[in-house]
């Protein structure tokens, strides 16, 4: 597991647990829903870290005879498992709270405290954000922003980047609920900022349970590795179809390949062992990433669907 990610999360751990002991403390001066769902929110966000961080350590145990490939999608387990968690606790408390706080408003206190906390939370979040995209953008390559969300594989990076965000838009609602609430002397506003701050959650966390669902499930390796393999397959000499290239991540670091291969007519078995031998090496040292390759010597008749 690359060492950029654990920096990330660490950083991300260390913000979020000073946060939300300033937003829950401001919040009970000041009396503020718009704090208290920040407050949760970073709590959350803690709580999240944590998760990923035991996902890593969980994720890094050596294969063993129960589970022969590792532990890789121990990290898409908890990733998923942090994406539910910001849905059912960030974004379910927050608007349950704003609802209570639209339906009995209660004016602010010591409004002046929520501004300080709020700087300063940014000040924060806005550092551990920084420093969360400066390694997504470090190992997204050529890809963009979008394509490297879709096609990435470790999700750790991608999930700190993306409750980063949601946590600087967050504040950015509670100040400006805040803000209303004061001038305009109207108490709902702090209530619909919540509101509005556990809908961001709540989106938030529906696009990262969807991106990590398909790496749990057993995501197949990205398209262009799987067309090297298979020229690589074809290149080889007694190879005369390949009829299948099955690939799937056991983990952000590790790829699963199967080849279904027809090798013409009359090859020896000896000539099979050095082509598969051949190819197995070739797979590993373009595309570290593959660690095991499975190749099964099959007819084309059997495969009449397969692509050459």
């Amino acid at each position: 597991m690359a060492s950029g990610s654990k920096k990330v999360i660490y950083a991300a751990l260390v913000g979020n647990s000073l946060i939300a002991i300033t937003k829950f403390a401001a919040s009970w001066v000041t009396g503020s829903s718009a704090m208290l769902a920040e407050g949760i929110h970073s709590l959350v966000d803690t709580g999240n870290q944590g998760l990923l961080l035991y996902g890593l350590h969980k994720a890094n145990r050596p294969p063993d005879e129960r589970y022969p490939f590792g532990y890789g999608k121990e990290i898409y387990f908890w990733s998923f498992a942090v994406a539910v968690l910001v849905f059912a606790f960030g974004a379910g408390v927050s608007i349950y709270e704003g609802v209570l706080h639209v339906l009995e408003p209660h004016p602010m206190e010591n409004p002046m405290v929520n501004y300080i906390v709020l700087s300063l939370a940014l000040v924060f979040e806005g550092g551990a954000w920084y420093l969360a995209l400066k390694e997504f953008t470090k190992v997204k390559g050529q890809w963009s922003y979008f394509q490297a969300v879709q096609r990435g594989k470790d999700p750790t990076i991608f999930m700190v980047l993306f409750e980063d965000t949601a946590a600087v838009l967050g504040l950015g609602v509670a100040f400006i609920g805040i803000l209303l609430g004061q001038v305009t002397g109207i108490p709902y506003f702090d209530g619909l900022a919540t509101i509005i701050i556990g809908c961001i959650l709540g989106g938030i966390a529906v696009w990262l349970a969807h991106e990590t669902k398909g790496l749990l499930i057993g995501e197949s390796a990205n398209q262009e590795v799987v067309v090297s393999i298979r020229e690589m397959a074809k290149q080889l000499p007694g190879v005369v179809h390949v009829n299948e290239v099955l690939t799937m991540h056991m983990g952000p670091e590790f790829i699963l390949v199967n080849l279904s291969v027809d090798f013409r007519d009359g090859v020896t078995s000896e000539e099979v062992e050095r082509c598969v031998a051949t190819l197995d090496k070739d797979i590993k040292v373009r595309h570290p990433l593959v660690k095991r390759v499975f190749v099964e010597a099959e007819a084309r008749s059997r495969k009449e669907g397969g692509k050459g």
